[in-house]
């Protein structure tokens, strides 16, 4: 058994995405700056567990069509694919996992579409009504958001110096190599980055909504951009119970650097289905 390759024609986008296992569905959705690699050591084992894994490039991302247009990476067309996406896949029910900006679209997939998420696992991201009230310090860590909003200047900022920004992310350089093979043809990085041009009002404006799923948050400490109490707040969205986990000592990208202990949290919630 094997990872295996696809494309798929959703919603007028040529995605890609992979795939491991049968059994119960479980979607795997990427953030910034990732594409599907980021799960490439949760996929084996979560297959192996029994599930059937899918875990698609979004929009603008890998292999994935990437629409030139900012306001094609609004919100609700992401949530759109992940339905479109089940859909084409004859999937009526299926878990979610969702990571950074993966973690937001589940969020948003879960408030609009219950019935078609199993569970969900929200890993890093809380509910974006706990991340809009959780205060100056969540707001400060916010601070590279205002670069990103800016065309051209944030484009050239990253690719600086041989992309230092995104170098400085993480020390894995097997991930960085995989991060800057995505980026550099033309037009991903402003794709990456639409996602946080198309959704401004993410957090302000919007009035969202409560959960009616299971729903499993996961915070790393030693997360720059993402305080503990934006995720533990979110238990007050969550109508259908909250189950919270914390890994210190562990970073953003807790699929690298925390794989045994997320796997382990990943299995015995999604099987609990």
């Amino acid at each position: 058994m094997g990872v295996e390759s696809h494309q798929v024609t959703v919603n007028g986008l040529n995605m890609h995405y992979v795939s491991m296992g049968e059994g119960p569905p479980v979607l795997l959705l990427h953030g910034f700056p990732d594409t599907h690699s980021i799960w490439r050591k949760q996929i084996p084992a979560l297959a192996a567990a029994g599930m059937r894994v899918i875990a698609p490039d979004m929009r603008g991302y890998g292999q994935t069509d990437a629409p030139s247009s900012t306001g094609a990476y609004a919100i609700e067309f992401l949530r759109a694919d992940v339905l479109g996406l089940m859909d084409v896949l004859g999937i009526g029910k299926a878990a979610i996992v969702g990571h950074d900006w993966g973690g937001l679209v589940g969020w948003q997939v879960c408030m609009d579409a219950p019935h078609r998420v199993e569970r969900f696992v929200a890993m890093s991201t809380g509910h974006p009504a706990a991340i809009a009230n959780a205060g100056v310090e969540q707001q400060m860590r916010f601070w590279y958001i205002q670069g990103f909003l800016m065309p051209v200047v944030a484009e050239q900022a990253i690719m600086a110096n041989d992309w230092f920004f995104i170098r400085q992310l993480t020390r894995n350089k097997e991930q960085q190599k995989l991060w800057l093979s995505a980026l550099e043809p033309e037009g991903r990085l402003t794709a990456a980055l639409n996602y946080y041009r198309a959704n401004l009002k993410l957090g302000s404006s919007r009035r969202w909504g409560p959960v009616e799923v299971p729903v499993m948050g996961i915070w790393s400490d030693r997360d720059p951009a993402l305080g503990e109490k934006q995720m533990l707040d979110s238990a007050d969205y969550c109508r259908a119970g909250f189950r919270y986990e914390r890994l210190d000592g562990v970073g953003h990208w807790m699929q690298l650097s925390a794989t045994d202990k997320l796997n382990a949290l990943l299995i015995d919630f999604l099987r609990n289905s």
